[in-house]
């Protein structure tokens, strides 16, 4: 087996973009020197996709993961069943596709045969099965994969890195689910993926407020003085960098971001809203706080757009990136970590014997 990292990408919803921005993204033969690329998915669906696009990009049909080869884009087959394609609609035959190819890509990476998983979209609705009840990836994973642990959704680009303490809730159940537990839980994985996953030393992290202004000292609601300020100050004296809570309207209006590592969100919209709208086209979605690196285009099946051939690529190609420096990151970390630096000590001696180690 080769020793570049060998990233698994599932094909996701066959319905939606995520062949073509697949294809798209290893059009350059570049890619090939950064990784070993293994799709999870259909030959027939990819070549479908392949001639409907009018997209040059070939791939090669293994049997096995094992069989992957270095420099070209391989493929698993992961499903018998024949998948009729209708482009930009919810089927059930296309959801159990999707789930096909993410539950044998988790396989693969539990065998040790994958180092990291980049996912398509996929939708929600169709995906839902006897096996899989969840409001997305993030959850389905964190319960295969998680041993315990949890997972924190991260989307990110270059510039700015966005975490959700509630992820794919009703907003009816937000105030009830953020508690001074949940939320000290979420500050914490997120401040050690900043330095675990992106090598950040001492990371500063943004929280945001609940309410509007804040609460306006609990004119506006008593979350912020009950739940937020509090966990703030709990985290600071675990040695924590967090501040806030900042209202979000004025905090995205002026670009306070930009001081921060990271920005630590109540709830979904009030996270990913601003978010896309600074990073639609090259940003992504992490799962950080598990064992494995997952990540994803932080846009949807864009079904609107399907087989349409004008989908971007970018955020695929970001996707894949970010998973191979996460990746190394984590790498040099757990290394400089296995083997602590051995103890010196002097020994005390009269005939002052030099220093040695124990």
């Amino acid at each position: 087996m080769s020793d570049k990292i060998r990233i698994g990408i599932t094909h996701g919803d066959p319905n939606g973009i995520g062949y073509e921005v697949i294809l798209k993204a290893f059009a350059d033969p570049a890619m090939f020197d950064l990784c070993t690329p293994v799709i999870y998915g259909s030959p027939k669906v990819a070549t479908y996709h392949r001639k409907a696009l009018d997209l040059s990009t070939n791939f090669f049909t293994i049997n096995s993961v094992t069989e992957a080869s270095d420099n070209r884009l391989n493929l698993v087959p992961c499903t018998a069943e024949e998948v009729k394609i209708d482009f930009g609609q919810a089927t059930a035959e296309a959801g159990r596709a999707a789930l096909a190819a993410l539950e044998r890509a988790i396989i693969d990476w539990k065998a040790g045969n994958i180092d990291v998983i980049v996912t398509a979209p996929i939708n929600k609705h169709s995906i839902q099965s006897d096996t899989f009840r969840f409001p997305g990836h993030t959850e389905f994973i964190e319960e295969r994969v998680g041993n315990g642990d949890k997972a924190l959704m991260i989307l990110m680009n270059e510039k700015l890195r966005v975490a959700l303490v509630t992820t794919h809730l009703p907003i009816s159940k937000v105030p009830q689910a953020i508690t001074r537990e949940t939320l000290m839980e979420k500050v914490k994985i997120f401040h050690l993926s900043l330095q675990r996953d992106f090598s950040i030393s001492m990371p500063r992290i943004a929280i945001l407020s609940l309410n509007p202004h804040a609460g306006d000292n609990g004119l506006l609601g008593s979350e912020e003085n009950e739940v937020i300020i509090p966990t703030i100050d709990e985290a600071l004296k675990a040695g924590i960098q967090v501040f806030g809570p900042y209202p979000a309207d004025g905090f995205f209006g002026t670009r306070q971001y930009e001081h921060y590592d990271g920005v630590l969100a109540m709830y979904h919209d009030q996270g990913l809203a601003p978010f896309k709208a600074l990073a639609m086209n090259d940003g992504i979605n992490f799962t950080a706080g598990l064992p494995l690196v997952r990540t994803s285009p932080d846009h949807g099946t864009a079904f609107d757009i399907a087989g349409k051939g004008v989908a971007d690529e970018t955020s695929m190609r970001q996707a894949i990136y970010t998973a191979i420096d996460v990746f190394r990151h984590r790498k040099d970390w757990d290394e400089a970590r296995q083997s602590p630096l051995p103890k010196l000590y002097q020994d005390k001696h009269e005939d002052r014997r030099p220093l040695r180690i124990e």
